[in-house]
């Protein structure tokens, strides 16, 4: 993993390879552990090696309007989180807003309030771009997430269809507003 600086724990994602490797390990993970119990094996595995891959993951690094950063613990990535601006949004119907696409948190450091420092930081970087609003989607099974992100002050705005290999899910819209 490259030496960049880290800030209260944050540090921005490069396209550095070791750090395109370390992304795609901690998002894989993560990805499984929260699906893994409810998708089948072959959808998380497709997912994972299609939205999870190097040139993926590079792509998505190299977009301008839109930065993922680790959380840090002893030098160690042990969350992350992606935050897209303008036409790196995934919906269009939010308006001078700052979307939270990827917020995870390795199985081992849950419950040890790494999601609370994620959703600040979020909140912050949001508030610093001078955006109306913060949104992202929640898969609409998973209570834990819906509970957290209510207790930030996200409300149900809508829905869409989110696929995981060959399971269409749907995904609560959830925004906040930040004026």
């Amino acid at each position: 993993m490259t030496n960049q600086q880290v800030q209260n724990g944050f540090r921005q994602v490069t396209t550095d390879h070791d750090d395109l490797v370390t992304l795609s390990k901690v998002a894989s993970e993560c990805f499984a552990d929260t699906f893994g119990p409810y998708t089948p094996d072959e959808d998380i595995q497709r997912f994972v090696e299609t939205d999870y891959a190097l040139p993926t993951l590079l792509k998505e690094l190299r977009d301008p309007d839109s930065k993922t950063y680790f959380y840090m613990i002893d030098g160690q990535a042990v969350a992350y989180i992606k935050l897209n601006v303008g036409s790196a949004q995934t919906e269009p119907n939010f308006d001078d807003a700052m979307e939270i696409q990827r917020i995870y948190v390795l199985p081992a450091y849950q419950k040890q309030h790494v999601g609370g420092k994620l959703m600040r930081f979020a909140l912050d970087e949001a508030k610093k771009a001078n955006k109306k609003q913060i949104w992202l989607g929640c898969w609409e099974h998973n209570e834990n997430a819906k509970g957290f992100y209510q207790h930030y002050g996200f409300k149900k705005v809508g829905s869409h269809s989110f696929p995981v290999g060959n399971d269409p899910q749907t995904d609560w819209l959830m925004a906040k507003p930040l004026q």
